[in-house]
């Protein structure tokens, strides 16, 4: 299936807006308006011709509407398509959207929640349209980019996006984005819907498409003035859901009590319920493909439920970890299954939409998983570990059930299920607005309080969030403007706190040691401490310890790596890591912090 599209027919509306820009100015001659045209018209066929050849899975679900949706993408400027996972949503949408004429005057920009997901999904697009990575089809996530501005198509999160706006209020480089997984309502995705209901009159040529995977689309479609939903039913066999709960308590999360005995006896349900995946698998006849995704709240818990699984978990299986900072040949190992052996995948809620894990035929459910809170009166941003809602708990279900019948086993009961509320809360009413309030005032978009969000966030947390950043010397407290340290603090792409520390350091001469301090507090704490190796973790650590201040813990950290003969290779870096119970990701993402900033 490949569109025919005429260069001379397709609708430019920006760069026509532009060209009225021009003759409306008396002073720019006919000959510039033609030359512009010219190079206009030039860099459409130049893109046309790089277009890749699109041939849409037929399998997947979504493709069926493919024509319904080029035609809708033709009518309208906001879709919106809601379809269960496995759908094809994420990889063909933007195939889709090229057949429709989009990427022709700029790029299709295809916004993912995680850098994982932005990755692996590039990844598959391009394998689709037969192409290299970074040809027609790249990925550009916070320290990677692969790909060009003549890409066709760009699979980013949407922190990056948001970062664009600061040298691009315009968006100018896409003509279309694409707002994947906005179910799930993270700060970034409302801002990103917020800031594209205003641009959208101001860029008539603009394009977006939105996807959920849950039911409560109808809030999108009001929200862009009753844009056309799609509806694509899942590519799914049914699933049994069986509740082998741990506990017969419901527990809401790691502050209740009970969540320790909880955490303790996890690593026993969770062999108890691999092994009843594997006889079940045996009893239906098909023990070879018994692929099984068991979902844990932290890497922590992974790791433990691991080592627990390899020591006494069924033989002849392979079990992989699968998290955000993973680095990128492990991630290869599990979306490119090789061989014919059994698997068991342990993840974080990062598979729980944003990425498909092959063949997979059972789902084991912890039932938990990090959720950020913030509490305004003691200004602390906690991760603690909570009960997922009904939604998270029903799209952790449906990774099952994709190529046969399957079954989620739940480690909770079903009573504790149908006391959890609907739908997760917005990271909008639990978080710390300081970032917000200072992008958008770096932005020049007005107030908070005046922004068209999905949900309007709450007042108490938006005059935190103000009132923090006139303590640290922001916001002028009253022209409500940022001051010059508020401008160079909107420029850093970190907590507005742990920007302030920077321009701080700089002030008290001590920028370059500030800079590592803060670099090693914008990422998670490389340390590690295994549950059965605590203290020997304990005596590692110490080597770097100071008296005066746990802050000095990192120079020393950083001095060593810097100059040690036993850390001047990447090998060695890594076994040193080992030795010291460190995590050789978040080292390697604290090195590229501290380039960045």
């Amino acid at each position: 299936m490949q569109s025919h599209l005429n260069v001379d027919q397709l609708v430019m509306a920006r760069d026509r807006h532009r060209l009225n820009r021009l003759r409306k100015d008396k002073k720019t001659e006919t000959a510039e308006i033609e030359k512009f045209f010219e190079k206009s018209n030039h860099k459409v066929k130049q893109r046309l011709a790089r277009l890749p050849k699109i041939k849409l899975n037929q399998d997947l679900p979504v493709t069926q509407y493919a024509d319904r949706l080029i035609e809708a993408i033709h009518q309208h400027q906001v879709i919106i398509v809601a379809g269960e996972t496995g759908s094809g949503k994420t990889t063909q949408l933007p195939q889709i959207a090229m057949l429709a004429g989009r990427g022709l005057t700029g790029m299709i920009g295809h916004t993912q929640p995680r850098r994982l997901a932005a990755r692996s999904v590039s990844q598959r697009i391009a394998e689709e349209v037969g192409e290299k990575l970074g040809e027609s089809i790249g990925f550009k996530v916070r320290f990677n980019e692969q790909g060009s501005q003549d890409s066709i198509v760009r699979l980013m999160t949407d922190g990056i996006l948001l970062a664009e706006l600061t040298n691009d209020r315009f968006l100018s480089k896409y003509d279309t984005i694409i707002i994947d997984e906005a179910h799930e309502r993270s700060l970034n995705i409302d801002f990103i819907m917020g800031y594209l209901k205003q641009l959208l009159p101001k860029r008539p040529d603009l394009k977006v498409i939105v996807t959920s995977a849950t039911l409560d689309v109808n809030r999108f479609s009001q929200y862009f003035n009753d844009a056309p939903i799609f509806e694509v039913e899942g590519r799914s066999f049914p699933v049994e859901v069986r509740y082998r709960p741990i506990s017969e308590l419901s527990i809401v999360g790691s502050d209740d009590d009970e969540f320790d005995d909880f955490e303790e006896n996890l690593p026993r349900a969770v062999v108890q319920a691999v092994e009843e995946c594997f006889a079940d698998a045996e009893g239906k006849g098909h023990p070879e493909h018994a692929d099984i995704l068991i979902f844990a709240s932290t890497e922590q818990e992974i790791r433990e439920l691991q080592e627990t699984l390899q020591k006494y978990g069924p033989r002849h299986t392979e079990v992989l970890p699968l998290y955000a900072r993973l680095a990128l040949a492990e991630q290869q190992k599990i979306f490119n299954p090789g061989g014919k052996g059994r698997r068991i995948i342990i993840a974080t809620n990062v598979a729980e939409t944003a990425l498909t894990v092959p063949n997979i035929r059972y789902v084991i459910d912890s039932g938990f998983a990090r959720i950020s809170r913030y509490n305004y009166r003691s200004r602390v941003q906690r991760l603690p570990i909570e009960a997922i809602s009904q939604a998270a708990a029903n799209q952790r279900k449906g990774r099952c059930g994709r190529i046969a019948a399957g079954v989620c086993i739940r480690l909770y009961s079903e009573e504790d299920f149908m006391s959890r509320p609907e739908f997760t809360e917005p990271e909008i009413k639990r978080t710390n607005l300081a970032s917000v309030i200072l992008q958008m005032q770096s932005l020049g978009l007005g107030s908070l309080e005046d922004f068209d969000f999905i949900e309007p966030p709450d007042f108490r947390l938006v005059n935190d969030g103000r009132k923090l950043l006139i303590e640290l010397g922001a916001l002028n407290d009253r022209k409500n403007e940022l001051t010059k340290v508020g401008q160079m603090m909107a420029r850093m792409p970190i907590d507005p706190r742990l920007a302030r520390m920077i321009i701080g350091g700089a002030h008290f001469g001590v920028l370059k040691e500030a800079l590592i301090i803060v670099s090693a507090l914008a990422i998670q704490d490389p340390r590690e401490r295994p549950a059965d190796k605590q203290m020997q973790a304990d005596q590692k650590h110490a080597l770097f310890k100071e008296a005066d201040s746990d802050f000095l813990f990192y120079l020393k950290l950083w001095n060593t790596l810097q100059t040690s003969p036993d850390t001047q290779s990447e090998n060695k870096r890594r076994q040193f890591a080992r030795q010291h119970f460190l995590s050789w990701l978040r080292l390697r993402e604290w090195k590229q912090t501290h380039q960045q900033l």
